[in-house]
C-alpha cells in the first residue's frame, strides 16, 4: 500500500542538504514544492519497472531504494543502492529512454516525485544545477566501470570483502572495535551486489566469520577488522 503523505516544503526538507537540489533559488524550490507528490513506501513495493517510460524524477528522503537489473535466468544485479538526498530514474529521463531497471524499496522509504516538466524547467534554466547533474551522470558512470573492472579483474572473495567496506562506509554504525552495517539485506540482495550466487555469498559469509573478519547476527553483518577486509579485496584506493 502507499501512502500519500503531508508534504516538507522543499525549503525545509532535512534531506535537501544531501541532493543536488541542494542550492536551488526559492522560486525553483517553491516551484517542487507546488507540483511534487510525497509518498511513503513500505519495504518490497515497487517504484518503477524496466522498460517503462519516466513520467518523472525520484528523490529520496528517507529509507533505501534497490535499483537493479534483471536477467534472463531471473537473478537480480544491483546497480546501486539509493539513500537520503539520492536521484533514481534521472537518467532514462534525461535520455528520453524508457527505464533501463528496476527500483523496488529495501528499508520503508519517503520519497518525492518530481514531474518530468518541472525537473527539466529547473536544468534548463539553472546552470549550476545542470552542471551538478552532469557531474553526478559522470561519476555514475565511473562507478560502472569500476564494477566492470571488479567482475573481470576480481575473485568472488575479493569482490564481497569490497562490497562489505562499501557497505559499512555508507550504512556503518562504529562501535569501540566493530562497525555494525545499518541496513538488513538479503542474503540474494548481496549476491546480487557483488555479482554472484546467493550460495557462494552464504559460504563465503560463513567463511568470513570464521576468519574473525566479520559476525553475524541473523541477517545484520557486523565488520570486525576492516584493515582484513581490506587487504582481502586487495583495495588501496584511499
Amino acid at each position: 500500500m502507499i501512502d500519500r503523505v503531508k508534504s516538507t516544503p522543499c525549503e525545509l526538507c532535512l534531506s535537501r542538504k544531501f541532493s543536488m537540489f541542494s542550492n536551488l533559488s526559492n522560486e525553483h524550490l517553491c516551484n517542487i514544492s507546488d507540483n511534487k507528490n510525497f509518498i511513503s513506501h513500505k519495504k518490497g513495493q515497487i517504484l518503477y519497472y524496466e522498460n517503462t517510460k519516466p513520467l518523472g524524477v525520484f528523490c529520496v528522503s528517507s529509507g533505501v531504494v534497490k535499483v537493479f537489473k534483471t536477467a534472463s535466468n531471473g537473478k537480480e544485479q544491483i546497480i546501486r543502492l539509493a539513500t537520503k538526498g539520492d536521484f533514481v530514474g534521472y537518467t532514462s529521463l534525461i535520455g528520453e529512454e524508457t527505464y533501463s531497471t528496476t527500483a523496488t524499496i529495501v528499508e520503508d522509504a519517503k520519497i518525492c516525485f518530481v514531474p518530468r516538466e518541472i525537473f527539466l524547467k529547473i536544468l534548463t534554466e539553472d546552470n549550476n544545477f545542470h552542471k551538478r547533474l552532469t557531474q553526478a551522470l559522470c561519476k555514475d558512470l565511473g562507478v560502472m566501470e569500476s564494477k566492470l573492472t571488479d567482475a573481470t579483474q576480481k575473485s568472488i572473495r575479493e569482490r564481497l570483502a569490497l562490497t562489505l567496506l562499501k557497505l559499512g562506509d555508507s550504512y556503518g554504525v562504529d562501535g569501540h572495535t566493530n562497525q555494525k552495517l545499518d541496513i538488513t539485506l538479503t542474503r540474494e540482495e548481496i549476491a546480487g551486489l557483488v555479482g554472484t550466487a546467493t550460495e557462494t555469498v552464504i559460504r563465503l559469509l560463513s567463511e568470513f566469520k570464521k576468519d574473525g573478519l566479520i559476525d553475524l547476527q541473523g541477517k545484520k553483518i557486523i565488520l570486525l577488522d576492516r584493515k582484513g577486509l581490506v587487504r582481502l579485496s586487495d583495495f588501496y584506493g584511499g
